[in-house]
């Protein structure tokens, strides 16, 4: 049976790619980006962009007044008159994102103006990976890298680009608890603590959502909602999610002036193993020390991590 969805995505991205010279330059400017990677000891990468269209994501002023004093721009009204949608079951709307890291980026934005928060979204956030089987979709929590806390939205890049997705079976794993043909699994030494859910039961893994959802929320509280990134998608006709709970929203080496400044935000793509740096100066002077300084100070503490465990466990 056709996928109407995923056929429909790839007739947009053609038009909008085509019509919409924004998008159009800046999908072309994706030929000149530049690419490094670090291998780390555990023999895990870390790949590095250079991106300098990324600036307006990596440093948008995201505190309530700033705000409150632009106009959303995934709103229909907002949207600039080239750019067009697909429908997803009239919840949302696929669009093509002008400012690319992936050579197919997509935002997925709810129809309606309401805030970015996870709890009552994770279903969508599985059927939307199911219907574009072609790509990662991720969720960035508003203060987890998303550029647009005032109005929920997914976003999704084509496949290939993200090293997790080939190194979830290589790294070393632990093994969390089963039900059916769903796994769940934690990722202790990837530099960022993971909790990995495979499967194909959208029942269990929904449930297994709401009860980490629920332990984030004793452990790591925060407003408005726990801070995490998810990375999903499907292989193999199922499911795998990729949850990443944090502490914090930038490292210390944001803020700093001069030389010891790094302007690097991290969100999902990033944890996904691909660090997006809009400053030249910044790809080029970006080490393995930082790159572990960093996720060290977003990623959650240790005896948290141990708990949520421990919790889980408990629960089995």
């Amino acid at each position: 049976m056709e996928n109407k969805t995923a056929i429909d995505t790839e007739l947009l991205i053609a038009d909008q790619l085509g019509n919409w010279e924004l998008a159009k330059n800046n999908y072309n400017g994706l030929k000149k980006i530049i690419l490094r990677e670090i291998v780390f000891d555990n023999d895990f990468r870390i790949k590095i962009q250079f991106n300098p269209e990324r600036i307006r994501s990596s440093a948008a002023k995201v505190d309530a007044i700033s705000i409150q004093e632009r106009p959303c721009f995934l709103c229909m009204k907002n949207l600039p008159p080239e750019q067009r949608w697909v429908d997803f079951k009239g919840k949302f709307n696929i669009l093509v994102n002008p400012f690319p890291i992936f050579t197919k980026h997509l935002t997925i934005a709810s129809k309606e103006h309401t805030n970015q928060r996870i709890e009552g979204y994770f279903d969508s956030l599985l059927q939307i990976s199911e219907s574009l089987s072609d790509y990662v979709v991720f969720y960035n929590g508003p203060q987890c890298g998303a550029s647009a806390p005032d109005h929920f939205h997914f976003q999704a890049g084509i496949k290939g680009f993200l090293p997790i997705e080939d190194e979830f079976a290589l790294v070393r794993k632990n093994f969390v608890k089963q039900e059916a043909d769903c796994n769940m699994f934690a990722i202790d030494n990837y530099l960022r603590k993971v909790l990995v859910f495979t499967g194909s039961d959208k029942t269990i893994l929904n449930s297994w959502f709401n009860n980490i959802l629920g332990i984030l929320k004793n452990l790591i509280p925060s407003d408005p909602e726990p801070m995490l990134n998810i990375v999903a998608y499907r292989f193999k006709n199922k499911w795998h999610i990729f949850i990443f709970p944090r502490k914090k929203h930038r490292p210390g080496q944001f803020y700093k002036e001069g030389v010891g400044q790094i302007l690097l935000s991290p969100a999902s793509v990033d944890f996904g193993g691909l660090l997006i740096t809009p400053r030249e100066e910044d790809f080029h002077k970006i080490s393995k020390f930082d790159i572990t300084d960093i996720f060290n100070q977003v990623s959650i503490c240790d005896n948290v991590w141990e708990e949520i465990k421990k919790i889980v466990n408990h629960k089995n």
